[in-house]
């Protein structure tokens, strides 16, 4: 389903199944919603899992007349859960979208029952506004391969080339066959284009979400892979500037922990937001 958000943007909704309380997932840049399926999959016997495409990721649209923003990233979030009635859901993100998740609960407090926020792409320090840095994801972005003559090869691709190829099989297989699509002439090509991708890293330091991280009232746990490497090395910077934080720790896990290993990190889940399950069904 497709639901409008601001700036002309409509946001392209996944409902990925379960029962219970609702739990809202949100994807890093580049990626969409759907990446979350495996890991969805072990958590719909304690929720029912939704996943959104963030704008001009996926199958949503880009916004008209204004910049890829984060805080438009929020405004998506805010757009899905106001237009699905959900009441105080769970949320879930990744990267960009633990971010984006603690930018929308700052907006509106009391949102979220809780976050389970994994390494969140957020510096430790308030950048002065119009600063830009240089920004190397930006600039390897804007050289990325986009387009493939078919899905299957667009995956033999990835399945050789970290970081993607530390997803686990079905999320890598989840990532191409929803997040390239047709061309004219028979190729498939990114559906978040490298210049999208750069244009979004470009602004990932033009938000105030670090400097109000103490206005979060719900409880976070904050994952973290291996703290050697950014952005998991601001982690703990970030629980500690958070009234109510955990921190949970999976140093042999990278960047793409909950696509690389999508049960544990689930089980991670369950077990910060207090619930329990029959079982995780088991993935192919």
């Amino acid at each position: 389903m497709r639901v409008r958000s601001t700036d002309g943007v409509e946001v392209q909704v996944h409902e990925l199944g379960g029962t219970g309380p609702d739990l809202l997932l949100a994807h890093g840049t580049g990626l969409h919603g759907l990446v979350f399926s495996p890991l969805a999959r072990h958590l719909t016997s304690s929720f029912r899992c939704w996943s959104l495409d963030a704008r001009a990721h996926g199958d949503s649209t880009a916004p008209i007349g204004r910049a890829l923003e984060w805080e438009g990233f929020a405004d998506d979030v805010l757009a899905v859960i106001d237009a699905l009635g959900l009441d105080r859901p769970y949320g879930v993100g990744h990267s960009k979208g633990s971010t984006t998740l603690l930018l929308a609960e700052q907006r509106r407090p009391g949102t979220f029952r809780a976050l389970y926020c994994y390494e969140p792409a957020l510096a430790p320090f308030d950048i002065p506004p119009g600063e830009r840095p240089r920004n190397v994801m930006a600039e390897a972005a804007r050289k990325r391969r986009a387009t493939f003559a078919s899905h299957d090869e667009a995956y033999d691709n990835f399945a050789t080339k970290r970081p993607m190829s530390d997803l686990h099989p079905d999320a890598l297989r989840a990532y191409v066959d929803h997040g390239l699509g047709p061309t004219d002439d028979g190729t498939v090509t990114l559906k978040c284009t490298p210049e999208v991708e750069a244009e979004v890293y470009e602004h990932g330091t033009s938000h105030r979400a670090f400097p109000m991280l103490p206005t979060v009232g719900c409880p976070v746990t904050v994952a973290l892979g291996d703290e050697e490497q950014v952005p998991a090395a601001f982690g703990r910077a970030i629980a500690e500037r958070l009234p109510e934080a955990t921190v949970a720790s999976f140093p042999d896990l990278g960047h793409f922990g909950p696509l690389q290993d999508p049960e544990r990190i689930a089980a991670s889940v369950l077990e910060a937001f207090g619930a329990t399950g029959p079982g995780p069904e088991p993935l192919s």
